[in-house]
């Protein structure tokens, strides 16, 4: 039997609109979706946190005592769950985001590893959105990987394209880490396609011997490249934040049916899915 797979979801996303789509916002809903994700598998629940004022739930917040409360809430609802909160901002401006990780110390954080043009089109040619850079400098990145040495926190790299897989590596040599959780982002417009064909690529100029996952962004495409990560020993990550779409091109109402779909996944490929403390052993966490 290979190598137990971690299952990660991803509850809510960053600008998703609570009255458009069915994701959650407050303690009770974070909580509920959590436990439904966690009942499916899931033991790791990458966190997005929100406004809680009426109508501004689709804005981020980086106050340390809503993320808290929600933290709290999903480890009451969760038992052993670990959570993965998010950090990726645009700009040079980001103390505060430092501040929040050091402030709630989670067991891991998003660590976004390389910059990237933040590109969309519509079906005229025109842009989604104005034409945005995700900076992420070495200088940024090791600001992010020195507090997470600090508090305890596991990063997970998160890699756009395959020359930031490879600037991973980079980071390894110069000594910024000694260890690398990759997450291959995969689905964004101007990023790597969600394509399992460059799957064993990406798993090639990885480090050897460092864990991977892959969050792919997208509609049904994304299934047969969940399918291929988990044939090739990966990880596996899906949620609200990366899909609204089951399997049989249905969409999702809530994360449970998206990580009961996901640990399917890891069956066909004969594997077991990781429990909260067989997960909580491979990370090292207590």
């Amino acid at each position: 039997m290979s190598e137990k797979a971690i299952i990660t979801c991803a509850l809510t996303g960053v600008l998703t609109n609570p009255e458009q789509h069915p994701v959650p916002v407050t303690p009770e809903q974070m909580a509920q979706e959590a436990k439904r994700a966690f009942d499916a598998g899931a033991s790791i629940m990458h966190v997005h946190y929100r406004q809680q004022e009426k109508g501004k739930g689709h804005l981020p917040t980086w106050d340390p005592v809503i993320c808290n409360e929600i933290n709290e809430a999903i480890r009451a609802a969760c038992p052993g769950v670990v959570i993965n909160m998010t950090t990726g901002v645009v700009g040079s401006e980001y103390g505060y985001v430092l501040d929040y990780l050091r402030a709630c110390k989670p067991e891991m954080a998003a660590c976004n590893a390389g910059t990237l043009n933040y590109l969309k089109t519509r079906k005229d040619g025109s842009w989604a959105w104005p034409p945005m850079v995700f900076d992420n400098p070495a200088s940024k990145v090791k600001d992010f990987i020195d507090v997470m040495k600090e508090c305890n926190i596991i990063p997970e790299f998160e890699c756009f394209d395959i020359g930031i897989v490879r600037s991973v590596g980079l980071y390894i040599e110069n000594g910024m880490t000694d260890h690398a959780d990759y997450n291959f982002v995969m689905g964004v417009a101007s990023g790597m396609p969600a394509d399992p064909d460059l799957l064993p690529l990406l798993v090639k100029y990885k480090k050897a011997g460092m864990p991977w996952q892959a969050t792919v962004i997208g509609r049904q495409d994304v299934w047969a490249v969940h399918e291929k990560v988990a044939e090739l020993g990966g990880n596996l990550r899906t949620g609200l934040e990366d899909c609204f779409y089951l399997p049989d091109g249905t969409k999702a109402s809530s994360n449970g049916p998206m990580i009961e779909a996901l640990a399917n996944c890891a069956k066909k490929a004969g594997r077991d899915v990781s429990s909260p403390a067989e997960t909580r052993k491979t990370l090292g966490l207590n």
